[in-house]
């Protein structure tokens, strides 16, 4: 794994870190280039934008390991007013949500997870929209498939995500690429050891063209998620060679990066779905978007320092 990576995904575990970032000031360009906002409001705001230049939506309600029944029920709530919103302003059905277990309880209780996860599952059907699950660390996919399993039964087009830095994503995306299957193929942003992640962005690359290809020859909807040009340009053949037309699959990109490709691509016909994230929450993903891509780092440092 890149040294500065690793350093970026311990910097995201450390208390102390996080209070120094998050008091700083010139932090605030960094999180607004990322980050929609705190409220509902701001991200139904933010979709707006978005929908206005043709692209399509995943919400992600900022929160994760929850250490409390209560605090996952105060998630629940911000997903369930979200889902009225999106639903009171005609932008459900180009906007779905993501969903982290861990916010709903999965490290406390799976039952409990699932039990929340149903409620907004059921939200979402009511509000004409979808759920995807987030995948978190590579200790809570197991638990995650088993809800995410329970869910389908119900609802088949709960979403789920592949992370091509683990090992086991080849056989995940073989079971997962089914009809009515929703499945989002991302690289992954966490730390992982040696025995269950590849180590080298070589052979995350090649696991993620494994896992593309198994979802193209599947019956399921693949979603693509990379800013990768090289991938992009890799998928659009690997479109073409297995017949699969616009709309039977698409991209996506998280909000704040590379949104000229964004509308390229949507200009193009191509279904492209923003990542946005919004909530008080923000320094876990922040630092995991550095990791993703380092080169960020120069940018959010400058803000870091900065005084206006």
């Amino acid at each position: 794994m890149n040294p500065l990576r690793s350093l970026i995904l311990a910097a995201a575990g450390s208390d102390a870190i996080r209070r120094v970032v998050t008091a700083s000031p010139g932090t605030r360009g960094v999180v607004e280039r990322f980050i929609a906002g705190e409220t509902v409001a701001d991200a139904v705001t933010t979709v707006g934008r978005l929908v206005d230049d043709g692209l399509y939506v995943s919400l992600d309600h900022l929160g994760e390991n929850t250490t409390g029944a209560r605090q996952a029920e105060r998630a629940v709530q911000a997903y369930l007013e979200l889902l009225d919103r999106l639903h009171t302003e005609g932008l459900s059905t180009r906007t779905e949500v993501s969903l982290k277990l861990s916010a709903v309880g999965l490290r406390l209780d799976e039952k409990l997870a699932l039990d929340n996860a149903w409620r907004i599952c059921a939200a979402a059907e009511q509000n004409a929209t979808t759920v995807t699950l987030d995948m978190e660390e590579h200790d809570t996919v197991e638990a995650t498939l088993r809800v995410l399993a329970e869910l389908r039964h119900t609802w088949p087009w709960v979403g789920a995500v592949l992370q091509s830095y683990l090992k086991r994503t080849q056989g995940d995306a073989a079971a997962l690429a089914a009809p009515d299957s929703r499945v989002r193929l991302c690289k992954g942003a966490y730390a992982a050891t040696s025995d269950v992640a590849h180590r080298s962005g070589h052979h995350v690359d090649l696991s993620y063209v494994r896992a593309a290809n198994t979802l193209l020859a599947g019956d399921g909807y693949p979603m693509f998620a990379t800013h990768d040009p090289r991938l992009i340009t890799l998928l659009h053949e690997r479109v073409r060679w297995y017949g699969r037309k616009q709309g039977s699959y698409e991209y996506q990109m998280l909000y704040g990066v590379r949104p000229d490709e964004q509308r390229r691509l949507a200009a193009e016909g191509e279904t492209v779905r923003v990542y946005v994230p919004f909530g008080a929450n923000s320094y876990g993903y922040l630092m995991r978007r550095l990791a993703e891509r380092p080169a960020n780092l120069a940018f959010f440092l400058r803000a870091l320092v900065s005084r206006s």
